[in-house]
């Protein structure tokens, strides 16, 4: 059986246990896709599946192999696979087929999938994570938009944002931040958005109209001060979801908190977390947006797949900016 390289976990743990592995190429069954991977993007929840959080939800066999966002080449599709055939370039997300317990409690889960960061990935075709790449859309600016936006959709439909309000994003210059600013400022929202001086030509330039510096200043302080009658919404991309409440007086009556970070707060705060999914359409009109220019590119650093090991230590140890790429094949 022929083999390919992948970056797989050993066992539960944190990056140490990560190590490049030859496995085998994997087949798809009915209803599956093959897919040749040219570009993987690195997502903290691959690490915190592999962290054993999960595991009596979704737990893990091992080797387990990483990697959800992804585009690549379509090289073989088994029976009943549908729209997609040999040659088609993709792009999308997948959860391990191990975290089937973790799909199932999504309405419109992502495919399942054998992992990205290899050569080749296996994907359920039958979902709306799952689309065809257009031609002027690069592989790799492809494969970092799937979790990003796949998060911002659902946020924007919960918070019924339009132009003039104020939101405070928290976590502006992450990987979800990188499609939250743009896609809030195009509805003519007023993003206030928190992040380092480093990175504050970068936010600006999503579309952040005000920069809080979350080192420097308290957030929620700075934010009473700058804007004494409160914010329209609070989305919280980066704080632990359980420090959300003290900062709800931020926010005017009637006015929405929105989470997507982990572990998120209890259901009696009034805090509302939203999870990445996908409905029909969703990705292909996030490929339009990004052709458009309206999604800009946030890939801040490329790696090679020897080197994928090093970009998941990169990500848990080093300030990130926008999202961190695994460039595997030619596309």
């Amino acid at each position: 059986m022929s083999s390919m390289k992948a970056l797989a976990a050993r066992g539960y743990g944190g990056v140490e246990v990560l190590e490049l592995l030859n496995v085998p190429i994997p087949a798809p069954g009915p209803g599956q896709i093959q897919v040749r991977i040219a570009a993987a993007a690195l997502n903290p929840a691959d690490l915190r599946l592999v962290s054993g959080t999960f595991k009596e939800l979704a737990p893990l066999t091992f080797p387990h192999l990483l990697g959800g966002d992804f585009a690549g080449t379509v090289t073989a599709a088994g029976e009943g696979a549908g729209r997609f055939v040999p040659g088609d370039e993709v792009f999308g997300l997948g959860l391990p087929r191990t975290a089937r317990g973790m799909a199932e409690l999504l309405s419109s889960p992502p495919s399942l999938t054998t992992g990205t960061m290899a050569e080749y990935a296996v994907f359920d075709a039958d979902t709306p994570a799952l689309a065809l790449r257009p031609a002027e859309l690069p592989a790799e600016r492809a494969a970092s938009l799937p979790t990003a936006t796949l998060t911002t959709l659902p946020l924007l439909r919960a918070g019924d944002f339009a132009a003039g309000m104020k939101v405070l994003v928290i976590g502006a210059a992450g990987g979800v931040g990188g499609a939250v600013v743009p896609l809030l400022a195009a509805r003519g929202v007023h993003v206030i958005a928190t992040a380092v001086p480093e990175d504050e030509e970068y936010v600006r330039g999503l579309g952040a109209a005000e920069v809080i510096d979350y080192r420097s200043a308290d957030t929620a302080a700075a934010t009473r001060h700058r804007h004494p009658g409160g914010v329209d919404a609070l989305v919280n991309l980066a704080l632990a979801g359980t420090s959300l409440p003290a900062m709800a007086s931020l926010v005017r009556p009637g006015g929405r908190l929105l989470n997507v970070a982990f572990p998120s707060p209890g259901a009696d705060t009034g805090i509302e977390t939203v999870y990445t999914t996908a409905r029909p359409g969703d990705l292909e009109e996030v490929a339009a947006l990004a052709v458009k220019g309206v999604l800009r590119s946030t890939v801040s650093r490329r790696y090679p797949l020897e080197q994928a090991a090093q970009a998941y230590a990169d990500l848990v140890n080093e300030h990130v900016t926008g999202k961190l790429i695994v460039a595997i094949g030619s596309a």
